[in-house]
């Protein structure tokens, strides 16, 4: 897995060892980023569910400001901060090594707020549902905040417009697709 353009291109990551993370493709990461690009300009980017933090860290190198990892996982978190360094991308990435829910909660304390949030949390199991759920009106988001769900095929997202979202795109891969939604 590498970084695919930008400052850090062609930089080999490090990957989290085992099953417990799927890290998106090289293919998958440059469809989402030719469609991400427009929005990343000194954008101020949140990646949920980091793993080994390849997306972040994609576009910390295509021009996002910075880029905050959340990833409660001991090992996923040192690999963040690894590729972090291997990218020379530190002084722009902020990793909190917790909980989703208690990042937000405290990312809503120190009131920032997100230009692109991207979650890719766990398939199946209404992660994201939750998330979204716990997002609803909250300073994290404004109004041109694009917000970027990675699922299996067969996540149910009818959901949707009764939690105040639109989806604006989705894109279908062979394994999973992203979803990408707007607040109403």
């Amino acid at each position: 897995m590498r970084v695919i353009a930008g400052t850090a291109r062609r930089i080999q990551l490090k990957t989290v060892p085992g099953m417990d993370t799927r890290p998106t493709t090289d293919r998958i990461k440059e469809t989402l980023f030719n469609i991400l690009q427009p929005e990343l300009y000194s954008a101020h980017f949140l990646d949920l569910f980091s793993g080994s933090g390849a997306i972040g860290i994609e576009a910390l190198s295509r021009g996002c400001r910075m880029a905050v990892f959340v990833e409660s996982g001991r090992e996923a978190a040192a690999c963040i901060q690894d590729n972090l360094k291997r990218t020379n991308l530190s002084e722009h990435g902020i990793l909190l090594k917790k909980d989703v829910f208690a990042a937000l909660e405290q990312l809503e304390k120190e009131e920032k707020c997100f230009d692109i949030i991207f979650m890719d949390p766990p398939y199946n199991m209404d992660h994201e549902k939750r998330v979204l759920n716990r997002l609803r009106g909250s300073v994290l988001l404004n109004d041109e905040t694009l917000i970027v769900v990675e699922a299996s095929l067969e996540t149910d997202f009818s959901y949707i417009e009764d939690l105040g979202y639109r989806i604006i795109r989705e894109k279908s891969y062979k394994t999973n697709k992203h979803i990408f939604l707007k607040t109403n």
